[in-house]
Order: structure tokens, then C-alpha cells, then sequence
């Protein structure tokens, strides 16, 4: 059996110019899962992933594929869901996959693709007349055409309506338990959170954070963040022990003071002591939003 990450990246370099996108950046992505690359603009993703793809050469560095360099076979054991494809309008949406899968050697069943990305009721309205999720799907069932081992799905679901992006969800997950792997870029944290076994945060064309959703949360953040209008705290607050022992771990923004809680239990039961009124009391637990934030400083589509 065939241990070795499905994909490798071996100080991998992209310049343009003067202007470094991608630092040797070393890389493993193991089969079967679904891998999250996560970034603000600019921090180097798309270069990144285009090289994998080999749709760019890097200016130095490796690519394996399963421990070996890629080969002609390479593109053809790869499926890609661009964030942007231009379709014919005056194909239908059956025409189009047939299209599609004549290109290949090998192939999945039209009528298996369509069973799985829901494309049978639309299945003769030409590529026009379909809706922007109805359209995501048949652009995910054109990247799955050929039987991929690999499926690279760059923003899938940018642009849908929380129905539509939770229907996508659904079908990708049906294509992780087929034991697939999968390199997802998204600008939606929930998505990340939802759907990655593994994630990678990229800042100025380096890894700087790779983990489990679980364990990033777990490792970037610093508990949970309380937060109350100012004007709920009793007038004495800040003379208080509690407030003096911990006053890093509080702030006040746009009026409301902001708690950072390592331990809820501890916190509030020190907020009722004080007599602070908790009746409009927020409680945010840590995501990878929080995760990202700390990282960063900044949020995912700066």
C-alpha cells in the first residue's frame, strides 16, 4: 500500500520579479482527506495551487505526486472546480458533461454524475437558464468526470445562497466518504470548519498555521470571549479584585467590555459577585474565524 502523501511540496518557490508569492514552502497533504487552504488575498493560495495543478512552473522547488514527480498521467487522475469556467450557452447540461467526458480515457457514468450532484431535473436546460447553484453543481460533476483521485475546488461555493451552499456541502461530503482527496480554498470560515480534515493558513506566501480545525482552535485561541454593554457593570468595577488581577484579559470596544475567558466558570461567577447585570450578556465560543483573526489580524477577504 501506497503511504505517501498524495501531494508533496519540496521548498517550493514562485517569484514574479522582485515579488516572492511563495516562500519554499514544504507541504504534505495526505490521501483521503479533505485539506483546507485558508489566506487573505494576497497571501499566496492561488499561486500555490496553481503550481500544484501544474498549471504554473514553479521558479524552484519540487512537486511530488504519491512520492514521485508528476507525470503525463497527472492531469488526468486530477479534477479541478475553478472558481471561474465559462460554459457554452447553447449546450445543455447533459451535452456538456458528455462533452466533457469524451476527453478522458476514463470516466464516470453520465447518468452516476448527475444522480450525485442533483443535475437530473435540469439535465436538457441549456447552461443559461440555469441557477448559480444548479450551475456549481455541474461545474463539481465536470470536475469529477474523469474519476479523480485528486479534486481541487477553488471557492465552490462563492456567490450561493445558504440553501444552495448547504446542498454543495452535502455532495462534497458524500465524495469525502468515497475516499477521495480533496484541496478546498474557501472565503468562508463555516465551510472551512464544515466540510476540512486538515487546514492551513498561508500569510505572505508561507504556512504559518497547519492543524485540524479542533486542534487550531484549540492552539490559537484563549478560551471564550465574553462580552456586555459597559454600562452593565457595576459603577466600582474597575476597583474591584477581579477587574486587578485581570486586566489584560478585558477591553472595551464600541461600548461594551470584552471579556477573555480561559475559564467561563471562573469569569462569570467573579461578574456576578461584582453585581454586574448579565442580562445582555454575549457569549462567543472560538472558531476558526477567532483562529484566523489571532493569526493574522485581519479578516479572510482583507
Amino acid at each position: 500500500m501506497n503511504t505517501a502523501p498524495i501531494i508533496e511540496t519540496q521548498n517550493i518557490t514562485k517569484k514574479y520579479g522582485t515579488i516572492t508569492a511563495v516562500k519554499e514552502l514544504n507541504l504534505k497533504i495526505p490521501q483521503g482527506v479533505c485539506f483546507g487552504l485558508l489566506g487573505p488575498n494576497g497571501a499566496g493560495k492561488t499561486t500555490l495551487i496553481e503550481m500544484i495543478e501544474g498549471i504554473i512552473s514553479p521558479t524552484a522547488g519540487n512537486v511530488l505526486y504519491f512520492g514521485k514527480s508528476r507525470k503525463g498521467t497527472f492531469r488526468e487522475q486530477i479534477g479541478i472546480m475553478f472558481q471561474q469556467t465559462s460554459l457554452l450557452n447553447y449546450m445543455t447540461v447533459r451535452e456538456t458533461l458528455e462533452t466533457f467526458k469524451s476527453l478522458y480515457h476514463k470516466s464516470l457514468p453520465i447518468e452516476s454524475l448527475m444522480q450525485l450532484c442533483h443535475l437530473n431535473e435540469i439535465r436538457d436546460q441549456y447552461n443559461d437558464k440555469i441557477s448559480g447553484g444548479q450551475r456549481q453543481r455541474l461545474l463539481l460533476a465536470l470536475a469529477l468526470v474523469n474519476q479523480p483521485k485528486l479534486i481541487f475546488l477553488d471557492e465552490p461555493s462563492t456567490g450561493l445562497d445558504p440553501q444552495a451552499r448547504r446542498n454543495l456541502w452535502e455532495i462534497i461530503t458524500k465524495i469525502k466518504k468515497q475516499g477521495k482527496t480533496i484541496i478546498l480554498t474557501t472565503h468562508y470560515m463555516e465551510e472551512a470548519q464544515e466540510l476540512c480534515d486538515q487546514i492551513a493558513i498561508m500569510e505572505q506566501g508561507q504556512i504559518i498555521a497547519k492543524g485540524t480545525p479542533d486542534d487550531l482552535i484549540v492552539n490559537y485561541t484563549k478560551g471564550v470571549m465574553l462580552n456586555l454593554p459597559k454600562k452593565c457593570l457595576p459603577s466600582d468595577f474597575y476597583n474591584s479584585d477581579f477587574y486587578n488581577n485581570n486586566k489584560e484579559k478585558v477591553s472595551i470596544v464600541n461600548g461594551r467590555a470584552v471579556f477573555q475567558a480561559p475559564d467561563l466558570n471562573y469569569t462569570i461567577s467573579n461578574l456576578i459577585s461584582s453585581g454586574a447585570d448579565l442580562s445582555q450578556l454575549n457569549i462567543h465560543t472560538p472558531n476558526l474565524e477567532t483562529v484566523f483573526l489571532n493569526l493574522t489580524g485581519r479578516r479572510l477577504r482583507d
